[in-house]
């Protein structure tokens, strides 16, 4: 048996115990855990050598597992011991914010956590740590923007505006702006800044990353009443601010599980057609973010709507098509040439 099934096994079997004021019996545990009755004694004993304060009690010929009331108080700070494990646990998805004033405070915090568990529940976290891994790719190093973090989170939080120079991925160009920032959003990897832009008169979103520098201008601003950011986003492919466009993309029976399986859009539908193909629908922020999408599932996936989106992925699917046919003419043409030298 792998040892990061029996680890988890006992971490739920923890919970349980947790959770219960009149304690659990072994065969509803064995039940909740699909497992032997044997299995479940077993891990009680190894949680018991471990130090960890479960103990049985005999109560109308049965025996309840319990874990001592004392160990479900001793921690002074107001979390219950589940919650302070999952946030233990949790350290390995924030690695990518290291050298950040989010990770410094997070990590603080998890060392404060830690002094307040007992030796023996340390060394069972650490256990069950290694038996888990967060996988993090692509991502973005974040210690290399932790002054414009700072700075823009200070920001938002006084409601002051400032004033950036920003690079634009698309016109690959610095412009400088004077924005009242409303949120810090961290979305797919990336930090953005939800702002009111002065100079385009409308709600942007800013990537962290491509702020070149930010200014605090001491002026303070105040967030509309009205102002919704999941209303300015709920149209939103993924970190695109535009105008709404209904998109249906007809999806065949070999990839249909793995777009069902997902929610792509926060308002998407899915029909499902007799030869197992389904048709996607959902109304998004214009098309840029989702056609991508689109083109990564190949051609299992064919855009029904709108006629602009069609067009626009047959010209980058010709354009792509004729890049690897100049390849292949260049490669045709080396071959003939090396076979020239020769004779």
């Amino acid at each position: 048996m792998a040892r990061s099934d029996q680890l988890g096994r006992q971490w739920k079997i923890i919970r349980a115990l947790i959770a219960s004021r009149k304690g659990r019996s072994v065969r509803d545990l064995a039940a909740e855990l699909d497992c032997h009755a044997r299995t479940v004694y077993r891990d009680l004993e190894a949680l018991q050598v471990a130090g960890f304060p479960v103990y049985a009690e005999r109560i109308d010929n049965a025996s309840y597992w319990h874990i001592l009331e004392s160990a479900r108080h001793h921690i002074p700070i107001p979390f219950s011991l589940t919650e302070l494990m999952a946030l233990y646990f949790s350290r390995d998805m924030l690695k990518f914010l290291k050298n950040t004033v989010f990770y410094d405070s997070l990590e603080s915090l998890f060392q404060k956590i830690k002094t307040t568990l007992s030796p023996d529940y340390t060394r069972y976290l650490k256990q069950i740590e290694s038996s888990l891994h967060v996988g993090l790719k692509p991502y973005k190093e974040y210690g290399k923007f932790k002054d414009i973090i700072h700075r823009a989170n200070a920001a938002v939080l006084s409601r002051h505006l400032i004033r950036i120079t920003y690079y634009t991925m698309s016109r690959r160009k610095e412009s400088e702006r004077v924005i009242a920032p409303y949120k810090l959003w961290f979305f797919d990897g990336t930090f953005y800044l939800l702002a009111h832009c002065r100079l385009r008169n409308a709600i942007r979103l800013f990537a962290i990353d491509r702020i070149k520098k930010i200014e605090s201008l001491n002026t303070p601003f105040e967030t509309p009443e009205d102002f919704d950011m999941n209303a300015v986003l709920q149209s939103s492919f993924g970190a695109f601010i535009g105008d709404p466009v209904p998109v249906s993309v007809h999806f065949s029976s070999d990839i249909a599980g793995y777009i069902t399986e997902k929610i792509w859009h926060a308002h998407q539908t899915i029909d499902p057609l007799p030869d197992g193909s389904i048709v996607f629908k959902a109304t998004v922020a214009g098309t840029k973010e989702i056609k991508h999408w689109i083109m990564g599932w190949g051609a299992s996936a064919k855009v029904l709507a709108p006629e602009s989106l069609k067009q626009e992925i047959a010209a980058e699917s010709a354009a792509m098509a004729q890049n690897y046919k100049q390849k292949r003419i260049n490669k045709t043409i080396n071959t003939k040439t090396r076979k020239n030298k020769l004779t």
